[in-house]
């Protein structure tokens, strides 16, 4: 493939980069300090088409291609992480479902006002002790369904006006039994729990939502019964790669604030990046980071190409993921004390990183998804 992005892709992510930095980065300390949704921003995306844009026009999309949406979660997640995710998880999760899935009905419904920016899209999929194994049931009942059960870690949950949610139509048929549904928010029986404090992350939502004789019309089926698994592994493939992106982000961050730190502290009569051992460290990140950029681009890119991509966007979130952990911590440790403290960027990082290890698939599953596509394994 062309590593080189297009004039349309420069252009997108010299606006996103300007964007954050009137409207991001301000308020990133805020957002995470305060576990306050940035609601002002997600409007302000949302007005510039940035909610959508993988989608067609047709269906309220920018009608752009997937790297260039991962070109915008890096840019976002530099400035602020949880603004990132936000984006990613209404356009990888609760987006590609309906897109790849549902009807011209269901998206002209549903994924427009998605890809617009009216309402902001959730995936509830993980559910206790049970993880992405659906327990909740969805019993047919005339021209409707009825579900009962609750999701748990559903990430935008508190601020979604629709979900996508899994559930077992017939408990006895193993995983064929696992159905996909849309569901909007406000229904009769469906309650938001209350918003979990995390480690990192604070300014997304996610919690729990609770189904109770919840009832949606038969037309809120997503593809056909039993495609439940198939619908997950497709949008999961998706939110790899924007999972990605996010940790690239936070990486590519930590190595800014680390060299313009290092420039500035001064020991033993000198700048701290005169030291070997420090150039080492950002040489290290340099390098781990390029490495993470490209496996994120060319994941996208296979994306867009309609190819496989499985183990493209596994292999991408497994690295940048894992280099977003290893270079936070080292970004703290060139910062010293001074990086233990609240407000620090780079202490903000460190916590925010650790989550991309887990979300999408933790970095030991992520591993069983590269060797299950591993040709002659």
């Amino acid at each position: 493939m062309d590593f080189e992005m297009t004039e349309e892709q420069e252009l997108v992510k010299a606006n996103i980069k300007e964007f954050c930095e009137k409207y991001v980065e301000p308020i990133a300390d805020q957002v995470d300090q305060e576990a306050r949704f940035p609601a002002e921003n997600i409007k302000r995306l949302a007005e510039q088409d940035m909610l959508g844009i993988p989608y067609p026009e047709e269906y309220g999309g920018a009608g752009s291609d997937y790297l260039t949406y991962i070109i915008t979660i890096e840019e976002l997640s530099r400035a602020c992480a949880a603004t990132g995710f936000i984006v990613e998880a209404n356009t990888s999760l609760a987006c590609n479902p309906i897109y790849k899935y549902g009807s011209d009905a269901q998206k002209k419904k549903y994924l427009a006002p998605l890809c617009k920016g009216d309402i902001l899209g959730a995936f509830a999929l993980d559910e206790r002790g049970v993880g992405d194994d659906a327990a909740v049931t969805a019993i047919s009942d005339g021209n409707e369904y009825v579900l009962n059960g609750v999701k748990t870690f559903v990430w935008n949950a508190a601020n979604a006006g629709l979900f996508i949610v899994f559930a077992r139509i017939d408990k006895s048929s193993g995983t064929g039994g696992v159905s996909a549904f849309i569901v909007p928010a406000g229904l009769p029986g469906i309650e938001v729990g209350k918003d979990v404090k995390k480690m990192g992350l604070r300014g997304v939502p996610s919690s729990e939502i609770l189904l109770k004789d919840c009832r949606i019309p038969k037309d809120n089926l997503l593809g056909q019964e039993g495609q439940g698994p198939a619908i997950a592994g497709t949008a999961l493939d998706a939110s790899r790669i924007g999972i990605a992106a996010l940790a690239l982000g936070i990486a590519q961050s930590a190595l800014d604030e680390s060299i313009r730190y290092s420039k500035e502290r001064v020991q033993f009569g000198q700048p701290i990046c005169n030291f070997q051992a420090i150039q080492w460290m950002l040489a290290n990140m340099a390098t781990e980071i390029e490495v993470s950029r490209y496996l994120a681009y060319y994941a996208a890119w296979c994306y867009d190409q309609d190819m496989p991509h499985s183990k493209e966007a596994a292999m991408a979130k497994l690295m940048a993921s894992e280099t977003a952990v290893r270079y936070s911590d080292s970004a703290v440790q060139i910062h010293g004390g001074m990086g233990t403290i609240k407000g620090q960027k780079v202490e903000r990082l460190y916590r925010d990183a650790k989550i991309t290890q887990i979300h999408g698939g933790t970095s030991v599953f992520t591993k069983m998804v590269i060797a299950d596509n591993v040709p002659g394994w």
